[in-house]
Order: C-alpha cells, then structure tokens, then sequence
C-alpha cells in the first residue's frame, strides 16, 4: 500500500476507452483515483500513440493510449470507464468495434461506468432499455427514448451500471467504481 492510496483494487485492471476530445478531467481523474486505489488502467483508443484531451473550452493535454480497441478483449478486464466530452463519445458510437465492446461489458455483468456524454455509447448497444441512469442533461430524451430513466442525480448505479452527469460529480463517480468493483461480478444487462 502507498501513502498516496490503497491497494484495495490490487489486481484488477481497468479499460479506459476514449478518442480525441475526451473531457481531460473525465479521463484523468478516474485514471488516477483508480490506480491510487491498487488497480492497473488502460487507456484504449482506435489509434496507437497518444489521444488529445479537451479542458472545458479548449483543448487541453495529450494521454498515451496503451492499446487499441483491436488489441483487447472483455476477459482481460474489471470494468469499462467511458469518459465524457462531447467529441468524444460522438466518435465512439459510430464505431462497431468500439459499441460491440461495450455490449459486451453490459452483458458480462462487469462494472461499467459513463460519465456525462459517454452514456451516448452506452445506447448504441441498445442494452439501456429499464436501467437507471443519469448524464450530461442533453441527453436526458436519447437515454429516454433508448429505454432507460433517466433522473438526474450526482450517480446512479443500477446493477453495476454508474453513470454521472459532470466533472463536479467525479468524487462521487470515482468512489462508486470502487465500491462496485469490489462488489463483484452482477447479473448480466440485457
């Protein structure tokens, strides 16, 4: 154990998947919370090298991705995180490779967690439909009209399923990952 975290997630490992205009504290601070609590993070991308981040209203730093969507597989992980910004997750829906894994994740019953604009992939799995959830409020009638209930809350956790609306719910969205990591494994999402 460190003085900085604990090693409570010792073991498990975390994919991280994101692109260009990802919201730079909807990456870095789950990536950092999670890795002070014991775990391994991956930041997965659709392109190797690095993926620019945007900070608030501009863009912001580059993150070194550690694999490609090509090169990963859900046995290989704990939980799925999918940062927001509104570039971001507006990609990663329109890419197969990337929906499919996180149908995946959903169907496991593995601890998958969005935070304000990445629920929008999260929809097109099409694995929503009767889940709580909460996210950026412009996506309050998509999440609707995809199934789930929205409300809007700091977090919502419904079987393993987090979502949060905004970087100011990051403790709270970054505490709950945790907590249902350490849970364990939940019924599968259909």
């Amino acid at each position: 154990m460190s003085i900085f975290g604990s090693d409570k997630l010792k073991g498990k490992k975390i994919a991280i998947v994101a692109t260009d205009g990802f919201e730079q504290s909807e990456l870095e601070e789950p990536k950092k919370y999670l890795e002070g609590e014991g775990a391994e993070t991956h930041v997965i991308s659709l392109k190797s090298g690095s993926i620019k981040g945007w900070d608030e209203k501009d863009w912001g730093s580059k993150v070194s991705v550690d694999k490609t969507i090509d090169e990963v597989s859900v046995a290989d992980y704990d939980a799925l995180v999918l940062p927001g910004g509104q570039m971001n997750p507006d990609v990663l829906r329109t890419e197969a490779k990337v929906v499919d894994f996180a149908a995946e994740f959903m169907r496991s019953g593995k601890v998958v967690a969005a935070i304000c604009h990445g629920p929008w992939t999260l929809i097109e799995t099409g694995l929503l439909r009767g889940h709580k959830v909460t996210s950026w409020p412009s996506l309050k009638t998509d999440l609707t009209n995809a199934g789930a209930h929205w409300q809007d809350s700091e977090v919502v956790v419904d079987k393993g399923l987090i979502t949060s609306r905004n970087p100011s719910d990051l403790p709270a969205f970054n505490k709950k990952i945790v907590e249902e990591i350490l849970e364990g494994k939940h019924a599968p999402r259909s």
